[in-house]
């Protein structure tokens, strides 16, 4: 991340709250030519590295990366319960439902995502689920 942008990360405003709306919209349609108009060029995406999709994935090709991953191992969708901004992050709070593709066994496991915005693009994200839950799906087969 440039020095610029750490100078313009701040308190979210809810245009930020609009735009985390805007790519899970895009995420679920699958929407590659929106997904690198809200993402910045140089975002960086974690998750537990104990997940199969899991670790530091950086820019628009790690995003890539991550989701390649992701929907090669799981079939699933975000219920949002909640999208709010707060600590200097936007914080979107629901459940992943869906089924493991190698085997159908289906979950529906807790979710918190915290995103970090600046010039009106995310420049950071964190997807925190209840990896034992994920993992134990992952296990039946």
């Amino acid at each position: 991340m440039t020095d610029d942008m750490r100078s313009t990360i701040g308190q979210p405003h809810e245009s930020d709250v609009a735009t985390v709306r805007a790519i899970y919209t895009a995420m679920a349609a699958r929407d590659l030519e929106r997904l690198p108009t809200l993402l910045d060029e140089q975002v960086i995406i974690t998750q537990d590295p104990a997940l199969p999709w899991g670790g530091r994935f950086e820019g628009h090709n790690g995003f890539l990366v991550f989701a390649a991953a992701l929907t090669g191992t799981i079939t699933s969708q975000v219920e949002i319960a909640s999208v709010f901004a707060a600590d200097g992050e936007v914080i979107q709070t629901g459940r992943t439902v869906g089924t493991v593709n190698a085997t159908g066994v289906a979950f529906d496991i807790h979710e918190v995502h915290r995103w970090t915005l600046a010039g009106g693009k995310a420049v950071r994200a964190h997807f925190a689920i209840d990896t034992p839950a994920m993992l134990a799906a992952l296990a039946h087969g």
